[in-house]
């Protein structure tokens, strides 16, 4: 008899582009609404486009300190406070000791390095902020999450460029399943939508200035885009236990590396197929019961190519596909967990949402892509695939509950 190893979702939290909850970003995502536009900060650059989150310095909570942290941290911690509502969940009085925090952020605080920086350049040494590196490390957000909700249990960041998001779901699954904890506090974010780091994207002809079009004939590039996604992870005992919410069950997780190059995915995508078998082997469950994919699909013409090939390989009977970069953006390694929280609300409605951009399916992606308006699907079982620079693939798979 084989471990159980999975977790359940209690609570899901979400800032993106579309809206600073999770309701408002369901609501876009469902109606295939894109969020892209002419960004002013990038009006000098080849690539001026952006999906950014409205009002940051509004979000709540409002912390003490807040001025000082990177708008990175303050997305994090409002989202994880909406997840942390939506699964009943009063901070006050859990026991911090069993509590985990595991974070996915890629790009650390690029805001307050581009301001940093710009005071070093301008007025020298000690013009910079002492509250420059507090904003600007990776693991900040990690941090500020421990210390304004009380958790003492273990807490790390994972980067795994635009794979972190569902790299540290795997990672909080794997501490639950452990017994080191009994509930984990998993938040993708990143906001990195700055002009060295889009400049740094567009050298790679990695951006397009038209808009997100995954699967698309005419894809170009991705759009970059800001934001965070949170969702409560806990074990089944636990939740059961607290007559918990329930938004679904991750049942698998995969995780594997291309070793093939730094930026452009395996042309055969031979590691990813395994990620994404891996993940369902962990799940118990054939490729035929998956009822439907949220994919990384991001809209570059190769990296879509490849991640279709792979779908179409391991699931014959081609079920649904999205991708919710097409109405948000690429939230690079905050992607991973929004898009889990996304797949979880699919599943919970019952249906696949749209996928923006998206009006003349590329005959290399040879998949059932959702365009339009969303698809009725009663099927219990979806996947997200995340993949992300470095040759990193996450793959999570997710059940109604």
């Amino acid at each position: 008899m084989t471990r159980d190893v999975s977790a359940v979702v209690t609570g899901v939290g979400l800032v993106t582009a579309a809206g600073p909850d999770a309701a408002r970003t369901w609501a876009a995502v469902r109606a295939g609404r894109a969020t892209a536009a002419p960004d002013p900060e990038l009006r000098d650059l080849p690539t001026s486009l952006s999906c950014r989150v409205a009002d940051v310095a509004a979000l709540r909570p409002r912390v003490p300190g807040a001025a000082h942290l990177d708008p990175c941290a303050r997305m994090g911690l409002a989202a994880v406070a909406e997840a942390l509502d939506a699964a009943k969940l009063d901070p006050a009085e859990w026991e911090g000791d069993r509590v985990a925090v595991v974070t996915g952020c890629s790009a650390g605080g690029a805001g307050s390095l581009r301001t940093a920086a710009g005071r070093l350049a301008a007025d020298g040494p000690r013009s910079v902020s002492p509250y420059f590196l507090t904003g600007y490390l990776a693991n900040m957000v990690c941090g500020s999450l421990t210390q304004h909700f009380g958790v003492t249990g273990p807490a790390l960041n994972v980067a795994t460029a635009c794979a972190s998001g569902a790299t540290a779901l795997g990672t909080a699954r794997d501490l639950l399943a452990s017994g080191r904890c009994d509930i984990a506090v998993v938040c993708g974010a990143d906001a990195a939508v700055t002009p060295l780091m889009v400049t740094g994207f567009s050298q790679l002809r990695a951006l397009s200035d038209t808009g997100s079009r995954p699967f698309d004939k005419a894809r170009d590039g991705f759009v970059i885009a800001e934001g965070a996604g949170a969702l409560v992870l806990e074990r089944p005992e636990h939740a059961a236990a607290r007559s918990a919410p329930r938004f679904a069950r991750l049942l698998g997780y995969g995780a594997t590396s291309d070793a093939h190059h730094l930026v452009a995915p395996h042309p055969e995508g031979r590691h990813a197929e395994r990620a994404l078998r891996a993940a369902l082997a962990e799940a118990g469950l054939a490729p035929a019961e998956i009822g439907h994919v949220n994919a990384h699909g991001t809209s570059t013409p190769r990296g879509d190519a490849v991640e279709a090939a792979v779908l179409s390989r391991v699931f014959p009977h081609h079920p649904p596909v999205t991708s919710a970069k097409g109405t948000l953006g690429h939230t690079l390694g905050a992607a991973g967990a929004i898009e889990a929280a996304l797949t979880a609300l699919a599943l919970q409605a019952e249906l696949v949402p749209p996928t923006a951009g998206l009006s003349d399916l590329d005959p290399a992606c040879p998949i059932d892509a959702v365009t339009g308006t969303p698809r009725p699907v009663s099927s219990p079982y979806a996947v997200s695939n995340s993949f992300g620079f470095g040759g990193h693939n996450a793959v999570v798979v997710l059940a109604r509950d």
